[in-house]
């Protein structure tokens, strides 16, 4: 596919999620066209699954997830951590304060790439600053996170840091998401709390 036809495709899929989105009437694009295009086929825009098992890990304070799926679809799991944007809400000005902002790096995620992508389109296009998308979405999150398993005699030192930073990441996703909402706030906290003390700290 050249570029004019690429070009093409892009406006008519911006135009596309613009006339599906609600509290566009006050947004506009600030990027050309050309710009939005060059900038979406980077893989510069994705994180992968296994970075952002890493930065669940971590507890990274410099990335803020984005699930971009039903409110009914959050509650009923979420990546640990990630606060829940529906993508017909994205323009919802209470969300400005999340989305344009130039401190944490925001990675959006749906199921797929496509609900992703499509916000990541809208908000570059809107001139946001430190927008990203965790490629495959909780699809890919489940085959390479929640699915992986070890099989083989030998593992290599590389398989292992992956291996573990994937098992790790699933035990996080799984003791949260079995807890009563109530109860995922106060689990983290006492998570922390009990990492400090480990590492002879204390908070």
């Amino acid at each position: 596919m050249n570029a004019r036809i690429k070009l093409s495709v892009s406006l008519i899929g911006i135009g596309i999620i613009l006339a599906f989105l609600p509290y566009n009437t006050e947004k506009s694009f600030r990027l050309k066209p050309s710009e939005l295009l060059s900038k979406s086929t980077s893989n510069e825009i994705y994180f992968t699954v296994d970075q952002v098992a890493r930065f669940v890990n971590n507890e990274d304070s410099t990335i803020q997830l984005i699930d971009l799926r039903s409110e009914k679809a959050y509650k009923n799991c979420n990546i640990p951590g990630s606060i829940n944007i529906p993508f017909a809400d994205l323009l919802n000005p209470d969300w400005e304060g999340y989305l344009n902002q130039s401190e944490l790096k925001n990675i959006f995620y749906g199921n797929g790439d496509q609900t992703a992508n499509s916000a990541w389109t809208v908000v570059t296009g809107l001139g946001y600053k430190n927008s990203f998308v965790m490629k495959g979405g909780l699809n890919e999150w489940y085959k390479k996170v929640m699915l992986s398993q070890f099989t083989g005699e030998k593992i290599t030192p590389r398989e292992n840091v992956l291996f573990e930073n994937r098992f790790n990441a699933r035990k996080i996703f799984t003791q949260i998401n079995s807890l009563p909402d109530s109860l995922k706030t106060q689990f983290l906290v006492s998570r922390r709390l009990k990492e400090a003390q480990l590492d002879g700290g204390c908070e």
